[in-house]
């Protein structure tokens, strides 16, 4: 028996895309990465951030129930989908949502070409993995040349703390910092040393408190001069 109130099946509205989809579509069409740890600024649009937001919010209520929380008549957890979401969009991943933050180069008028370490710098970040914290500590050594812009020291810890800002992995995030740091400053060398606690071991797993992680990326002349990169290391000991 035909259906004549039915609309066929080929033309039938299809639903709308929700914002994370549509973000991806544009993604996906520029042939551009969006890993955990990407920057994605360039392909929001206005209300997709509060969009992104509400879906998150939305999703993250229904692992609640999925986990078998009664959210509906326990107090404590009514609104953590909402507050998760916030915090989540606006605030430990805000570096993938938001543009780098506004950064005054300055030119080498005295034409600076001494070792320079910045640190150490606080840093927080989730892992890619667990979505558990990872808490340490970021130093950084600059040699600029003549031609070499310079910035304020303030402005390392908010560049870093932009990167920082994703789900990362600590070995990915040191170049990332190195890479930005590098285009920025265009010195002769950079040099990137992170420390880190890690709480998908402190937490979860093993369990084991008191490790730490520590890794360095050395770029120009601290890779090629020993000596360089001896007196960086030996002056971050002191930090």
């Amino acid at each position: 028996m035909s259906h004549p109130l039915r609309e066929p099946a080929s033309i039938q509205r299809l639903a709308p895309l929700t914002a994370s989809q549509r973000v991806r579509e544009r993604l996906h069409s520029a042939g551009t990465r969006f890993h955990a740890n990407d920057n994605i600024a360039d392909y929001l649009e206005d209300g997709d951030l509060e969009a992104i937001e509400g879906e998150v919010a939305a999703k993250a209520q229904e692992m609640l129930r999925a986990l078998v929380i009664d959210v509906e008549h326990d107090h404590n957890t009514r609104d953590t989908g909402r507050r998760l979401a916030k915090m989540f969009v606006r605030e430990l991943f805000a570096g993938r949502y938001q543009q780098a933050p506004e950064v005054t180069e300055f030119p080498n008028a005295e034409r600076l070409n001494e070792l320079m370490i910045v640190g150490p710098l606080r840093v927080r970040s989730a892992c890619s993995h667990h979505l558990c914290p990872i808490m340490g500590r970021v130093w950084v050594g600059v040699l600029p040349n003549a031609d070499s812009n310079l910035i304020g020291l303030s402005k390392y810890a908010r560049l870093i703390d932009w990167v920082m800002s994703r789900p990362q992995i600590q070995e990915e995030a040191v170049s990332q910092i190195a890479n930005l740091l590098e285009q920025c400053l265009k010195p002769d060398g950079i040099a990137v040393v992170m420390e880190a606690d890690h709480y998908c071991m402190h937490w979860r797993g093993v369990k084991d408190d008191e490790s730490k992680m520590i890794n360095s990326v050395m770029r120009g002349r601290f890779l090629a001069d020993p000596s360089l990169r001896k007196e960086f290391l030996s002056l971050r000991h002191r930090g």
